[in-house]
């Protein structure tokens, strides 16, 4: 055989196959997507670091000396980098301040 004609039956036999793919794709059915079930988290309603957390933001500077905010962002640390940590676990209510600039007056 010369090489165009190898060449050329090459050439068909891969748009052959092309086109069979193409047929077998399009008329496979569409299997079902598997459900999978969803475990909801359980996460407490208000949680205590997240409050002291926003009051802390909303001192600003201030904030870098408080001693609330010190232990709250220890205590943030330490939920974000302890493997397994769970939210909920091992932060006591802290001592609050009665007013957000009471911890400036130092």
């Amino acid at each position: 055989m010369e090489e165009k004609t190898l060449a050329r039956l090459g050439a068909i036999v891969f748009v052959a196959l092309a086109i069979t793919a193409t047929v077998i794709e399009v008329t496979r059915r569409q299997e079902a997507p598997i459900a999978r079930g969803v475990e909801p988290t359980m996460v407490p309603a208000t949680d205590p670091l997240r409050d002291d957390l926003t009051r802390c933001q909303l001192l600003g500077e201030a904030g870098a000396r408080d001693a609330v905010c010190l232990r709250v962002w220890a205590e943030n640390r330490r939920r974000f980098l302890t493997p397994g940590a769970s939210p909920e676990a091992g932060f006591p209510n802290p001592v609050r301040p009665a007013a957000p600039g009471a911890s400036e007056a130092r």
